[in-house]
Formats: structure tokens, sequence, C-alpha cells
């Protein structure tokens, strides 16, 4: 049995950092939005765990999010659950758009089916990556805390375009930088991030008012009316660029 799931991009609609924890961790408030935009993962039962990657260019080894969660989940159930992985990157890595943590998301999902699993998943997901607990369930949610805590919250239907530099950014080094800079606006990492990779304030402004920030960057979005509006929208950049709507 192959289990087939889409690993659903997301998009910060306003982010705040509230305070840099004791351990290192920072406490955020976040509305957070699931989008069409997604990785695939393919998942099925093998003697012996493989990763296959196409499409962006990501780690293959044990710092792929993919096999973190299978590490956790393994640690969890007390058991080994040898797979073969396919993942289809389809999200751009370093964008802010939470490509790796989905793709944790959706393996842990998997793996829980493919081996009839009755654990938990929230937290194991926790455990695995900061914003992995939203994208159990994806959908809209205000997102708090170290990102562990998760409020379900009605979508709203809309479309968004959404702009990536080509810059992979560290969400470690963006929240150190917030660290020293703080942040204002509707997304407290956006100086932050400009601070870690100073093109990315010229790609800001190059876009306009209209644009925001995800996440940690480096990828922004414009929410539009309609698809014809972002498809507009996108028109005559150039750098990578999708049209995507609420899921």
């Amino acid at each position: 049995m192959i289990v087939a799931l889409p690993a659903r991009a997301k998009l910060n609609l306003d982010l705040s950092v509230l305070r840099r924890l004791p351990d290192g961790m920072h406490e955020l408030r976040s509305h957070v939005q699931a989008i069409e935009l997604h990785d695939l993962l393919e998942v099925e039962s093998a003697p012996k765990t493989e990763l296959t990657i196409t499409g962006f260019e990501v780690a293959k080894g044990s710092d792929n999010s993919v096999l973190k969660a299978q590490a956790a989940l393994e640690a969890a159930a007390e058991r080994a659950l040898p797979a073969a992985f396919t993942l289809h990157k389809r999200i751009p890595p370093g964008s802010g758009l939470g490509g790796a943590s989905s793709d944790a998301g959706a393996a842990l999902r998997a793996l829980a089916a493919l081996y009839n699993l009755k654990q938990d998943l929230q937290p194991i997901a926790s455990q695995v990556g900061a914003d992995v607990t939203f994208f159990l369930n994806g959908g809209g949610a205000l997102v708090e805390g170290a990102g562990e805590r998760v409020t379900p919250i009605p979508s709203a239907a809309a479309w968004y375009a959404i702009a990536w530099p080509g810059i992979e950014l560290s969400t470690a080094e963006v929240y150190r930088a917030w660290d020293e800079v703080k942040g204002e606006g509707p997304n407290d990492l956006r100086r932050a991030a400009a601070r870690v990779e100073p093109k990315l304030e010229e790609f800001a402004v190059s876009l306009g008012p209209h644009w925001q920030m995800t996440g940690s960057g480096s990828a922004f979005f414009c929410r539009c009316p309609d698809r014809d509006s972002a498809m507009g929208a996108i028109a005559n950049l150039a750098c990578w660029t999708t049209v995507t709507v609420a899921v």
C-alpha cells in the first residue's frame, strides 16, 4: 500500500514575536493559513528506509524533516517503522512557506496510517519542529507559544500571489537577528530577515507596499480578490512566482 499526501504550504497573515524564551526559542503569535501550493509525499512500507527527492533540492540525510519525523515517531512507538519515501518538492526551501515542517507533518500522518498507529501525533509534532503541529490539520489557525499552541479558526476564502527571490534563509539566524533588531509592521521578522540578507529589503521595495513577507522569509505574498488579479500581480516579476488559494 502507498500512502500519498499533499504537504501544503502556509502563509503567516501576521506574525508578532513576543519575547525570547529561556530555552532560546521565541514566543510568537500568528494567524496562519494553509494554501493549495504543496509538496507531495508518497510513503510505502519497505525493508529499510529510503528517501528519494524530486524538484527543489533539499537535504537527504538525517537533517531532512521527513526522516526527523520518522525517528521521532519510532521513538514514541518504540518500534522501527521502515518506509520508502518519495518527496516531490514544489515549495521553495528556506522561503518561510513552511515546506519542511509540512513535509514532517505529512510523514507523521502517513506513517501512522501505514502502520495503524494510535499515538497522539501532536506532542510528537512539537518535538520535530515549531510549525509541525499546525500542519497536522492545516486550514486556518491562531498559532501561539513556540508554535505548539494551535487554535483552529475559519479559513477566509482568498487568492494569493507569491514571489520568492531565490534566497534561502535560516529560520534560526533570522530569530537571532530579531534578538538584536526586534521588529515592526505586520511581520516582526522582516527587519531581522533583511539584517541576515540585505538583498531582501531591495526585493521587498521592488514588489511594492501591498506585498508582505511570510514566516522568517524570504517569500512574499499579496492577497488578491480573484485568480486573474493574482496572475496580474506576478506578470512582470523576474523571480519564482506562483498563484494559489487558501484551503
